[in-house]
């Protein structure tokens, strides 16, 4: 491939490096050049392009990433269609995800060109939650380096997401004076909740004193009718011989290992018994945060082996206490679903519609900002903010009679990181996660903003929910209250894209179709999706 300044005139076929302008045409970065555009920017003075053009035994970038995720070994993941060099896979199933690390890392070594990124091996995943992201970075690439590569991964599975499985599972409680029902009944609730998404049930409960020999018995009581057992004791376990170890084997079973190099977690017990699974869990398993406990039950739930091996190897990442450079590492997995607050941005100036404010234009007759602040009161979000700026006082008259809150943006003209600061900036303290919703998108409806708030429930509210279509990332989005402090740190004329592929946050992908992708910049789109501009 050869890359660089061209001459008008002979870049047909050319790929182009950056968007360029011809009058009111515009034409977008990665555009192929034909022999139209190239006389229509000839007339507009345009004399040369930075542009690519593929050479003999060159492939295209999404023709690359398509070929190089064809030919990954996959189990339960699905593989959405290239865009812009780029292919997601997404889990087909809530589970488990396991990767062959070595495979990755050969694959990135073939050339800088290919790069495979993934979610960390064993990690928790829900379904339709984005698991890795093929990309090739140049515009095209040699075909021989897509065959090695290929190669490579035809030879090994790779990606498979292994699915929850619905289990019963029985609890045992150790008590103790001074250890209060409430206390124990809480952690029955939080426990319940660990094991919905995995649609997984408590299928029984017994309380006994923190006695190794009554703890054994209640074990297999509740064993009985269940598939696991789960023993939260009234006191930590302090010694190898300790009550909840000891009743394992009093009740015929083995120890696989007790203590883990995670923490919080590291108190926790893994038995088995008659080929059922014990698990002792540490103290921290009464509260919703992460620990290790959280590591070994999803494994177990996914189907997958727990062995002493396993547990040994968790220490590398497995310090999850709260520290500075972990934002918020350890809220609550599932946050109360009215937490969503949508924010309606609607202070741009409609530069690239020369001259009328996009968001008036009349669509049936409704302007256009209404007819999208309309969709988000419908929606499930607690609340709506809309973000003003230029001409406020019109936005706000084409919205009387709606229960939205204004934030007014004084610095709309710097760019869409002020709105975006302002809208985070008037959200209510309890807010688990906002959706910001963009004001010139007319096909995004209430079930579509419905769709993205009960992904992000399901998902503990912990990650960034996207809209797409046809695996091409769009609008509305989520984002997580864990994200809020680097959105306030955006400056200029940019969006919260760079916060949201930082890895801060994982991000899940919902197929919304395609108003995820369609918004209304110029007259013509204007025009292409029915609505009429206003003076």
């Amino acid at each position: 491939m050869r890359f660089g300044p061209i001459e008008i005139a002979e870049a047909e076929g050319a790929l182009l490096a950056h968007a360029v302008h011809a009058g009111e045409r515009r034409f977008p970065k990665a555009h192929r050049i034909s022999a139209d555009d190239i006389a229509l920017l000839g007339a507009a003075g345009v004399e040369q392009v930075i542009a690519a053009v593929l050479e003999a035994g060159d492939l295209d970038e999404d023709v690359a990433a398509t070929r190089i995720a064809a030919a990954i070994q996959l189990r339960n993941v699905d593989v959405k269609p290239a865009s812009t060099g780029r292919v997601n896979l997404h889990a087909a199933a809530a589970g488990v995800f396991t990767v062959d690390a070595a495979t990755v890392d050969a694959i990135n070594a073939v050339d800088p060109a290919i790069t495979i990124a993934t979610l960390a091996d064993k990690a928790a995943v829900e379904r339709g939650q984005m698991v890795a992201t093929v990309k090739i970075i140049p515009f095209a690439i040699a075909a021989h380096l897509v065959d090695e590569a290929c190669a490579i991964l035809r030879s090994r599975p790779l990606f498979e997401v292994h699915p929850f499985a619905a289990l019963k599972v029985g609890l045992v409680h150790t008590m103790l004076p001074g250890l209060k029902d409430s206390v124990v009944a809480k952690t029955t609730r939080i426990t319940e909740d660990r094991l919905e998404r995995s649609g997984s049930v408590v299928a029984g409960e017994k309380r006994v004193p923190h006695d190794a020999k009554d703890v054994a018995t209640a074990i297999a009581q509740v064993l009985v009718g269940s598939d696991m057992a789960i023993v939260f004791g009234a006191s930590a376990m302090c010694d190898f011989d300790d009550v909840i170890p000891a009743a394992i084997r009093a009740a015929g079973g083995e120890v696989v290992r007790a203590g883990m190099p995670v923490d919080p977690g590291n108190l926790i017990v893994l038995g088995r018994i008659g080929g059922k699974t014990v698990i002792g869990a540490p103290g921290c398993a009464r509260s919703p945060k992460e620990n290790g406990f959280d590591w070994v039950l999803d494994r177990l739930l996914a189907g997958l082996d727990v062995t002493a091996r396993d547990i040994a190897g968790m220490g590398v990442g497995g310090l999850l206490m709260e520290i500075p450079t972990r934002p918020q590492p350890r809220e609550a997995r599932r946050p109360n679903g009215d937490a969503v607050h949508a924010v309606v941005l609607a202070a741009g100036r409609s530069t690239r519609m020369g001259g009328p404010n996009k968001l008036l234009a009349r669509f049936g007759g409704e302007p256009l900002i209404r007819r999208v602040v309309a969709a988000a009161l419908a929606s499930k979000a607690r609340s709506v903010a809309v973000v003003t700026g230029h001409q406020a006082e019109r936005i706000r008259a084409a919205l009387d009679g709606l229960d939205v809150r204004f934030a007014n943006n004084p610095d709309f003209a710097s760019g869409l990181a002020s709105s975006l600061r302002t809208g985070i900036a008037s959200l209510p303290p309890n807010t688990a996660g906002t959706l910001i919703v963009l004001g010139d998108m007319p096909e995004v409806s209430a079930r579509d903003l419905d769709r993205l708030v009960a992904s992000f429930v399901a998902s503990g509210g912990q990650q960034v929910v996207r809209a797409s279509h046809d695996g091409k990332r769009g609008n509305p989005v989520i984002l997580p209250r864990s994200v809020f402090a680097d959105v306030l740190k955006l400056e200029g004329d940019v969006g919260a894209r760079h916060v949201i592929e930082s890895g801060s946050a994982g991000v899940i992908d919902v197929e919304i179709g395609q108003g995820a992708c369609v918004d209304v910049d110029t007259a013509e789109a204007m025009a292409e999706a029915g609505g009429v501009l206003q003076d």
